[in-house]
C-alpha cells in the first residue's frame, strides 16, 4: 500500500469504530506522550469512546512533561481492552507496549501509527512515516483527513512532540514541513514559551544532580569519537531520583567536541523494574547508524537516536559498545 492508501485506511478505521485504547511505548518521551495525548482528544472530539493507557505503574511520568493533561492515563490495561480496539502511536516494536502480551492480543484491531524507520509493522493496519520529524506530524496530517479541529487542547501535545523529537529543531530530522507545522500550532493556540519553560528550563534538583554523576562518570573512546557514561543504581538514590530524571543527559554527551557517537547506560533504580541495563545512543553524523546498533541487542530506533536493553555486567556492555562503534565506523571511511 502507498502512504496516502496507509493512512486512508486508518482514518477509516478511527471513523468506522466507536470505542478506543491508545498506547504508547514504555518510558515515554515527548512525542510519545504528545501523541498520545493529541489522539485522546481527537478521538474524543470525534465523539469516540477513548481510553489512554502506559504500561509501567512504577514508574511515574517525566516531570518536564506536567503540563500535559496526561492524569487519566491508566497504567494497567482497563478490564474491557479486549472490546476496544488498539491504537500504538510512536511505538516501534509490540514489546515496548509493555509486558502483558494481551494487550495486544486481545484487541480486533491494532492500529499502528509511528515514524520509526525500522517499525515492525505489528499493527492490522499500518502508517509508518520514516520521514516524519516525529509522530506528532504523521497525527496532523491525520487530523487534517479526519477534520479534526486543531484546539489549542490538541495544538499543544502536537507541538510538544515536534518540538522535543527534533530536538527544540536543532536534529537533522527538522524539516520544512516540521517548521511549517511548529508555526501552524502555535497559531492554532500552542503556548509554544510554556511549552519551552517546563521541557528544557525547569530543572529538578535531583535531576542536576544525575547530570553531575553521569557528566564525572563519562568516558571518551576511540581517539575521542565515542563518548559513554553510565548511572548506576546507587547514583539514583544517593539523588532521590527515578530513571526518568535521567532524560536528556545523553544530548549533554552527544555535544562534546569530537564526539561521532554517545552511549549512555542506565541501571534502573528500582528492583524488579525491568532489564539489568538500558542503554540510549545517540550519533551525530548522519552516516553512523545507530539504530543498526540498537538492533543487535533486540533494540532499534532512529538513524540518529536508538537504544535497547541488556543484561550484560557494565564492562562488558562498554566492550559491546566500543567493538559495535569501531566496527560502524570502518564501515563509513573511505
Amino acid at each position: 500500500m502507498t502512504q496516502a492508501e496507509d493512512i486512508a485506511a486508518v482514518a477509516a478505521a478511527l471513523r468506522k469504530n466507536e470505542r478506543f485504547l491508545v498506547a504508547s511505548h514504555e518510558n515515554p518521551d515527548g512525542d510519545a506522550l504528545g501523541s498520545l495525548l493529541a489522539m485522546h482528544l481527537a478521538l474524543t472530539q470525534l465523539g469516540k469512546d477513548s481510553v489512554m493507557f502506559l504500561s509501567g505503574p512504577e514508574r511515574p511520568l517525566p516531570a518536564e512533561y506536567k503540563f500535559l493533561s496526561l492524569a487519566g492515563i491508566l497504567r494497567e490495561p482497563p478490564t474491557d481492552h479486549a472490546e476496544r480496539v488498539l491504537v500504538a502511536v510512536d511505538c516501534a516494536k509490540e514489546e515496548r507496549l509493555g509486558p502483558d502480551p494481551s494487550v495486544l492480543e486481545l484487541a480486533p484491531l491494532t492500529l499502528d501509527i509511528d515514524h520509526h524507520h525500522d517499525n515492525t509493522r505489528f499493527g492490522d493496519v499500518n502508517l509508518i512515516v520514516a520521514d516524519a520529524s516525529s509522530t506528532g506530524e504523521i497525527l496532523a496530517d491525520l487530523f487534517e483527513l479526519l477534520n479534526v479541529e486543531i484546539t489549542p487542547e490538541i495544538a499543544e501535545p502536537l507541538y510538544t512532540a515536534l518540538v522535543t523529537d527534533t530536538g527544540r529543531f536543532q536534529y537533522a530530522n527538522t524539516t520544512p514541513k516540521a517548521l511549517r507545522l511548529a508555526a501552524d500550532l502555535i497559531e492554532a493556540g500552542a503556548d509554544w514559551h510554556k511549552v519551552f519553560q517546563t521541557v528544557y528550563e525547569t530543572v529538578q534538583f535531583a535531576k542536576l544532580k544525575l547530570l553531575a554523576r553521569a557528566l564525572e562518570r563519562a568516558e571518551v573512546h576511540a581517539g575521542g569519537r565515542l563518548v559513554i557514561s553510565c548511572l548506576l543504581k546507587e547514583d539514583f538514590i544517593a539523588a532521590n531520583a527515578t530513571e526518568p530524571y535521567a532524560e536528556g543527559i545523553i544530548d549533554y554527551l552527544r555535544a562534546v567536541e569530537g564526539a561521532v557517537m554517545a552511549a549512555f547506560i542506565r541501571e534502573p533504580p528500582t528492583a524488579g523494574s525491568g532489564p539489568r541495563h538500558r542503554v540510549s545512543l545517540r550519533s551525530s553524523v548522519d552516516e553512523m547508524d545507530v539504530s543498526v546498533i540498537a538492533r543487535k541487542s533486540n533494540g532499534g530506533g532512529h538513524q540518529q537516536a536508538a537504544g535497547f536493553s541488556s543484561e550484560l555486567p557494565l564492562d562488558e556492555l562498554k566492550r559491546f559498545i566500543v567493538e559495535e562503534f569501531e566496527r560502524a565506523a570502518s564501515r563509513r571511511e573511505p
